[in-house]
């Protein structure tokens, strides 16, 4: 036989080694789902205890802060666990590690319900965390591996749907399950869910293949320790900096300081050792360097977003927690119907070309939000939040698919887990941003607008007056009358610079989004038969 033959044959080969068994239609259809299913338990979780914080402070009888850390817990370990779940999945097997993941985080949500002091709490919610990070990752690296190129588009557009779909939906779900049943069904609610995807994981996910190289290899134990302490203290520095007021605080430099070094070790490590616990040499692949930075500002857009509008609408318009889940809601369900629609053509148009688009819709939507007055209700949210939701898909579904569609097989599962890491940790930074941004920018406009109200200025006392006398009209006396008007003109300054302020987050939003356009000519096309091909 030729050498010309033989190496053709080997490639034959290695084509027919790397290619999934060919598995029934309804089968693959059942794995997305299952998959897909675990992923949207994990991702309601970061948004479902927000709206209810208020309760559960009330009920184990905590102070502000303290109350905070079931929100970072949780966050603290799913961004650590993240970038552990490809060697995770590869030590101890894809569906044994999936199956573990989903009842580890059923159990830790009965825990949760159950807890009746905030330490308990709050160690639960960590617990939620660590096995819920696996769900997310493991999730879209099942897909990848499941479906041929030509169904990539509708097999991410299932998954995406829970992704995208998920942070709204946890308020709205949230919102009603504390106020009818009480603040412990948030975590109960996940029981017959999480028992059903079980089911599903065991019957429908493919049997794991022998793999005794990765079980004979040491486990990294310095590169998961260098891993836990940065990202550990990078998330809570993200979480809680803005309530200590940055550095300022001598615990928040110590944090960034730890953050740094933790960071810096561990790359080293990672890049200098036979196995490394995150293979960070994935990073070489361009399309995934660029679509991970693409990521985290599209998680800064999705997650930063989704909380300052809440904030505006329970601040500003006075909402409840249910009437702001629902304010939401059509913006999800838009994003639902925009992620099964642009599954069955994404494979067949540029990526590049989708995500601009969405980030241009994005753009003009937070521009659109900018224009909010003391007037804007639930009418004039409605379309910009809906066109927020079919926007952020077009960023969503197609840059899943021009990031890791040209990765070799072997390297999927790295390159989704430092994706999503990417995602959630933009997400954090967006929140962390913004609030800073929304604190300062309030304080910067209160300060200019004081600056127009003065006893000398006829305008305002004018406004004085008219207030003065509608009170005693009530039947105030005129003492009292007058410090009432007072204070009703100071909560008028509040409400404008608030407002305001408002108005500078959402065009910040969109500055950044118009920035990050040049960001898309590194990406792959992520279409056709030749770029889905090489995931398989």
């Amino acid at each position: 036989m030729s050498t010309s033959a033989r190496v053709s044959r080997l490639h034959r080969s290695a084509s027919l080694a790397q290619k999934p068994s060919a598995k029934p239609g309804w089968l693959k259809w059942a794995i997305a789902i299952t998959a897909s299913l675990g992923a949207l338990l994990e991702v309601i979780d970061t948004s479902i205890v927000n709206v209810a914080l208020t309760d559960i402070q009330a009920s184990v009888g905590a102070t502000i802060s303290e109350i905070g850390w079931v929100v970072t817990g949780y966050a603290i370990a799913n961004v650590i666990i993240i970038p552990l779940t490809a060697w995770l999945g590869d030590y101890f097997g894809k569906k044994r590690y999936f199956i573990f993941s989903l009842i580890g985080f059923t159990i830790a949500s009965v825990l949760c319900g159950l807890s009746g002091n905030l330490s308990t709490l709050i160690a639960a919610r960590v617990l939620q965390g660590l096995l819920g990070g696996g769900l997310l990752a493991k999730a879209q690296s099942i897909l990848f591996e499941t479906f041929p190129p030509a169904e990539q588009g509708i097999a991410q557009a299932i998954f995406g749907v829970g992704v995208i779909a998920g942070p709204a939906i946890g308020p709205t779900l949230g919102g009603y399950l504390t106020d009818n049943l009480g603040w412990r069904w948030i975590f109960f609610i996940n029981i017959p869910f999480g028992i059903v995807a079980v089911l599903m994981a065991v019957l429908f996910l493919p049997k794991d293949k022998p793999n005794g190289v990765a079980r004979n290899q040491r486990v990294d134990w310095w590169g998961i320790g260098l891993l836990a302490i940065a990202l550990g203290s990078l998330q809570t520095f993200l979480e809680e900096g803005n309530q200590d007021d940055w550095f300022d605080s001598a615990f928040i430099c110590l944090l960034v300081v730890t953050a740094l070094v933790g960071l810096a070790l561990f790359i080293w490590r990672e890049l200098t050792v036979r196995n490394p616990a995150v293979d960070l040499r994935v990073l070489r692949h361009r399309s995934l360097a660029a679509g991970s930075v693409y990521s985290g500002i599209v998680g800064m857009g999705l997650y930063g977003t989704l909380f300052a509008v809440p904030i505006f609408a329970q601040s500003v318009l006075h909402f409840t927690a249910q009437q702001t889940g629902l304010l939401l809601l059509p913006g999800a369900l838009a994003s639902a119907i925009t992620m099964v629609a642009l599954g069955k053509i994404s494979s067949k148009v540029d990526a590049r070309l989708l995500i601009a688009a969405g980030s241009i819709i994005t753009t003009l939507v937070m521009f659109s939000l900018a224009t909010i007055n003391p007037d804007t209700g639930t009418d004039a949210l409605f379309y910009p939040l809906l066109w927020r939701g079919a926007g952020t898909v077009m960023m969503f579904l197609p840059l899943s698919l021009a990031t890791l569609s040209p990765l070799p097989k072997r390297d999927i599962p790295a390159g989704s887990g430092f994706y999503n890491l990417t995602r959630q940790l933009g997400g954090s930074i967006g929140i962390a941003v913004l609030s800073t941004l929304l604190d300062q920018r309030q304080a910067f406009h209160r300060a200019m607008l004081t600056e127009s109200v003065s006893p000398y200025n006829l305008a305002t006392q004018q406004r004085l007056n008219a207030l003065t006398s509608a009170i005693q009209n009530r039947g105030s006396d005129a003492a009292t009358a007058q410090q009432q008007a007072l204070e009703l003109l100071d909560q008028t300054l509040n409400l404008q610079a608030s407002i305001l302020s408002f108005e500078d987050v959402f065009r910040f939003v969109g500055i950044v989004f118009i920035c990050s356009l040049p960001l898309l000519f590194l990406l792959a096309k992520g279409q056709g038969s030749k770029a889905g091909a090489a995931v398989h």
